[in-house]
């Protein structure tokens, strides 16, 4: 599908380059929109008919309306009401899923501290226990990204100075993103971890300045060992890292912080240093190439196709700010043994809800999946009402999918449903199954390890639709209203 819709796009200046947009509206930080709902607006079961095998109905309205709420039960049958039916074939099995999410920025983990003791307990728990919606993917920057209150690296060292043996080495200005991991490990110990740098020190560079230069040949082992001891000292936190990229969005130096790293640069780094360090420290993490845009799959390419890079290379990540989701398909159908990965995508403080909602669901969520992606992941969790922190030149426009109100309350913005209608209900570990699309109707189906189907749907219509689900043989009639995602648990 092409990234042609009816909103416009807007430039990100700090880190990003091309984005679907988010509402400046916000709903209420309360667990109300968790609780079932039994009003059935939007939602019709086969004539009345409670014989047959429920299905569970949870919606999110783009006019905002209904946010995550459950609907009226619908229930199987042999009959099917005429018009689009979605057949949802759980013998087609695809890929394991790791997990959706976000990514918790150190702005994130600033603002989401000024909340009460109690307030905060509440938004950890919202955001990462079953009972809540179950995030279980989490991202995070390997020292500064563009939105931290400041740039830092974890060896920084006075101008014109080096520390080729690391002897500098300390997460100390990470303190609090690693007390929050604990926290949220505390809720859900299972949450994948994937971990990459916007910068090396830069003392490691060839310009000197957190922003752009590339990595100076001469430190390539000792960047290669940054990773080690980044890694083993979470490690000794309690914190485990599932996998890291080497290095965020490589074909965008302009951010603060950021770096420029070829393709090729990135797979001599892997295949030289990177892959043998960890071999060497035993290190099972895997790595990830490129973490950038779809319009240049030729990236992650170019390292896989590097006969002495691939071995230690697990796949490749991308994000949605140029390009098309079927890059992510391309690559993996090139490379089935290799793994790929949806890392990135912003909701813009100028955007709208309804105009996200439909575009992130079709292309983020969907898109992702039924292109192969092990996960999904929104960007920043929250920011405070100024779209804030973020560094000098960072992003100012990131809407995080939390609005952290002082220490009193937050709000819960678009990515917050975005993610929920998959976290919610498809749990790591879920297999993704085969189902149709049609009708402006986008899907993506899943078998959850406890045996649950969970059929996700976004109406792109402007109007209600109505249409049949089909699975083993048997049908349920619901409808839909237009621009909403609903999610099916049968």
């Amino acid at each position: 599908m092409k990234l042609q819709y009816s909103y416009s796009f807007v430039l990100r200046s700090a880190a990003l380059c091309g984005v679907a947009l988010l509402s400046f509206l916000n709903c209420s930080s309360t667990s109300s929109d968790l609780s079932n709902n039994t009003d059935n607006s939007g939602n019709s079961g086969n004539g009345g008919n409670t014989s047959g095998d429920p299905v569970q109905v949870w919606l999110t309205k783009g006019d905002q309306t209904v946010k995550l709420q459950q609907q009226g039960t619908s229930y199987f049958s042999g009959t099917s009401a005429a018009g689009t039916t979605i057949e949802v074939d759980g013998s087609q099995m695809f890929q394991t899923i790791d997990g959706f999410g976000y990514t918790l920025t150190g702005g994130s983990v600033q603002v989401i501290n000024q909340l009460s003791a109690t307030k905060k307990q509440e938004l950890l728990n919202d955001l990462f226990s079953a009972s809540g919606i179950g995030v279980s993917y989490l991202r995070i920057s390997i020292a500064a990204s563009d939105l931290n209150s400041e740039v830092f690296s974890y060896d920084d060292m006075p101008t014109g100075q080096t520390d080729p043996t690391l002897a500098q080495f300390s997460l100390t200005k990470d303190q609090a993103l690693i007390q929050m991991l604990k926290d949220i490990l505390m809720i859900n110990p299972n949450i994948k971890i994937l971990a990459t740098p916007w910068s090396p020190p830069v003392w490691m560079k060839d310009n000197g300045n957190t922003m752009g230069g590339s990595l100076k040949s001469e430190y390539y082992a000792a960047y290669a060992q940054y990773f080690v001891k980044y890694i083993q000292a979470m490690q000794a936190q309690g914190i485990r890292i599932d996998a890291i990229t080497p290095q965020n969005e490589p074909l965008h130096p302009g951010n603060n912080p950021s770096m420029y790293m070829s393709a090729g640069d990135q797979a001599t780094f892997i295949k030289n240093n990177l892959g043998p360090a960890f071999q060497t420290a035993n290190i099972s993490t895997k790595i990830i190439a490129y973490d950038h845009n779809c319009d240049n799959p030729a990236y992650p390419l170019a390292v896989l196709n590097d006969t002495a890079a691939n071995p230690y290379v697990d796949g490749s990540a991308f994000h949605l700010y140029a390009g098309d989701i079927s890059a992510l398909g391309t690559v993996h159908n090139l490379f089935p043994n290799k793994n790929v990965y949806f890392t990135e995508q912003w909701t813009s403080s100028t955007g709208a809800f309804s105009g996200d909602l439909d575009w992130h669901m079709k292309n983020v969520i969907i898109g992702s999946m039924r292109n192969w992606s092990r996960n999904a992941l929104e960007w920043n969790v929250a920011n405070d009402a100024s779209f804030g922190p973020h560094t000098p030149g960072g992003c100012t426009q990131c809407k995080g999918a939390i609005t952290v109100n002082g220490s009193a309350g937050y709000d819960k913005n678009v990515a917050y449903y975005i993610i929920a209608h998959a976290s919610k209900f498809v749990p790591a570990n879920s297999q993704r199954i085969a189902s149709t699309q049609s009708d402006n109707l986008s899907t993506v189906a899943f078998k959850t390890p406890a045996g649950k189907t969970v059929l996700i749907v976004q109406n792109s219509n402007s109007t209600d639709k109505a249409f049949n689900i089909k699975y083993n043989q048997k049908t349920v009639s619901v409808s839909m209203p237009g621009i909403s995602t609903a999610t099916y648990i049968f």
